[in-house]
């Protein structure tokens, strides 16, 4: 019978906890009262009555090793024997005035606590020993920038910052949702505010661990960042091997756009994308960035899309990051999970604030991995597939145009003109990554109200888009070639003008080019209505 009572106990383990664990001993070691306890009075039980059984909260638990947890039981008669199927696994010991067990892990493995009164009823506890997941910081700070810093993006680098102050064992997961964070208000320049973020560490075969990291944001007053040049990362696109896909020097005066995509195929391992920024030089460094990262997902034109809608929207207020680089060290960046049958992809914006020149490297690694980790080589990995990879000196395109209501239609073409790669490498087809700015004078010479509409006309496949038109966000999921949406209304008053502002990107993972098509309106459906893309 006792051999089936433990065997039944380990099975409540791997249900309760999901571990296996080593065979238990058959030895009891008995834990005698503490001196000068005072056992709580207990009525005697009445002859022919079912016995009150002995309860144990929780009734299954896990101790880390070197560490201790507590046991609260109930319905014991008399005094309690605490036995430990494996004392070489946990030490066990009552305090008979609070019925509370305290178990103290000393080795991996799983065994039995049982608790038995003086009745002779008797509990068992399944009870595994391992190593803790890790451990949570207790607080960071981090500097953002921000005119001002939104809600959302405060909580998302909060979230962040605790992730990366943790320490996880290798194969532990951290979790840091930012989306319930206690931010009520968006932070303005030279603002400063604190967030407690959640965050928890938890592994097969290890003990989870809850805690919170206070994290205080800092909102420095930074200029927005123009770039000079344009580098693009799409070269292997698709990933069967790791190694290191981009490389550059970030110049103190030449600020610069980074795109990357990338693709981890089916049958590969599990992958991580790192980007790594080195300061070489004995003075500390501080970088300037805006990140529009997206992904990992399976939808490559999902992915572009909403790296584009990011980007664009902090772009718009500045919200970016500033980093410190010690002297002769570096720091991460980014590090983008990227599993078999996703795409990645990420617009970034960065400028050296203070410091000398920084080394930027850009490398695909096995998830299981250290992000850390030191590179055996730079040298660039290839493929028999060409893409785009290298640097381009147009950043942006920008276009005033003016336009009569009588006249004919009026055609912004979006990345139309490839541009040629001030490296060695393939001309940018399409123009990603290019911010493409147009300014339009509308006027209406007529004595009548004009009703005017901004149409999309993808040119080269199907396409998704992301506009910011006078300040509004304006979105379009994937449409077909040479097929024709609104984007946005207006009605012209007569003899009166109106203007318009445009921005926008060809979206990594959609096939450019499109226009931007100024025209009456047809009728056709009004953008956000049923049957309409855009959103």
């Amino acid at each position: 019978m006792r051999r089936a009572s433990l065997l039944g106990a380990l099975f409540a383990v791997a249900l309760c906890i999901g571990v296996a664990g080593a065979p238990l001993a058959q030895t009891e070691t008995p834990t005698p009262a503490p001196s000068g306890t005072q056992t709580p009075p207990a009525a005697s039980p009445s002859p022919g009555a079912t016995p009150v059984p002995i309860t144990v909260d929780p009734p299954a638990a896990g101790v880390a090793v070197g560490g201790t947890t507590q046991l609260r039981a109930s319905g014991v008669f008399g005094d309690a024997i605490v036995t430990v199927a494996d004392p070489n696994l946990l030490a066990a010991t009552i305090d008979q005035g609070s019925r509370t067990i305290t178990l103290s892990g000393k080795a991996i493995g799983v065994t039995i606590v049982t608790i038995k009164d003086a009745r002779g009823i008797s509990r068992d506890v399944p009870v595994r020993v391992a190593y803790t997941a890790g451990a949570i910081a207790d607080g960071t700070s981090i500097h953002v920038t921000g005119n001002p810093a939104s809600v959302g993006f405060i909580r998302e680098l909060a979230a962040a910052a605790a992730a990366r102050a943790a320490r996880p064992r290798p194969g532990a997961t951290i979790i840091a949702p930012p989306d319930d964070l206690a931010v009520s208000r968006a932070l303005g320049q030279d603002d400063v505010t604190n967030v407690d973020v959640p965050v928890i560490l938890q592994a097969d075969g290890m003990i989870t661990v809850e805690g919170t990291t206070h994290v205080r944001v800092y909102n420095d007053a930074a200029p927005p960042i123009s770039p000079n040049s344009l580098m693009v990362s799409d070269y292997p696109e698709t990933l069967l091997e790791n190694g290191v896909l981009f490389t550059a020097d970030l110049q103190r005066d030449v600020p610069s756009r980074f795109l990357y995509f990338h693709y981890n195929p089916p049958g590969q391992l599990d992958r991580r994308i790192v980007l790594r920024a080195e300061n070489t030089s004995n003075a500390p460094a501080v970088v300037q960035f805006i990140s529009g990262s997206a992904g990992p997902g399976a939808n490559e034109m999902e992915v572009g899309h909403i790296s584009t809608q990011r980007f664009l929207s902090r772009l718009m207020q500045n919200e970016g990051a500033l980093v410190m680089i010690p002297p002769n060290s570096s720091v991460n960046l980014v590090e983008q999970a990227m599993p078999a049958h996703s795409v990645v992809s990420n617009l970034l914006q960065l400028r050296v604030l203070n410091g000398s020149a920084v080394h930027l490297a850009l490398f695909a690694q096995n998830a299981s991995d250290s992000p850390d980790a030191s590179l055996a080589s730079e040298d660039l990995l290839s493929s028999t597939v060409r893409h785009a990879r290298g640097v381009y000196e147009v950043p942006r395109f920008y276009l005033p145009a003016l336009w009569n209501t009588t006249d004919s239609y009026l055609e912004l073409p979006v990345g139309q003109l490839p541009l040629p790669n001030m490296l060695h490498g393939e001309a940018l087809s399409g123009d990603y990554g290019v911010q493409q700015s147009f300014q339009v004078k509308i006027v209406n010479p007529t004595r009548s109200p004009q009703a005017i509409a901004i149409y999309e006309n993808p040119r080269g496949g199907r396409a998704t888009g992301t506009y910011l038109i006078d300040g509004v966000l304006v979105q379009s999921h994937g449409v077909p070639a040479f097929s024709r949406y609104k984007v946005r209304q207006y009605t012209v008053p007569a003899k009166g003008y109106i203007r318009v502002t445009i921005e926008t990107m060809p979206e990594a993972g959609s096939s450019y080019p499109l226009r931007l098509v100024f025209a009456p309106d047809d009728g056709s459906v009004a953008p956000g209505a049923p049957g309409s893309p855009v959103y």
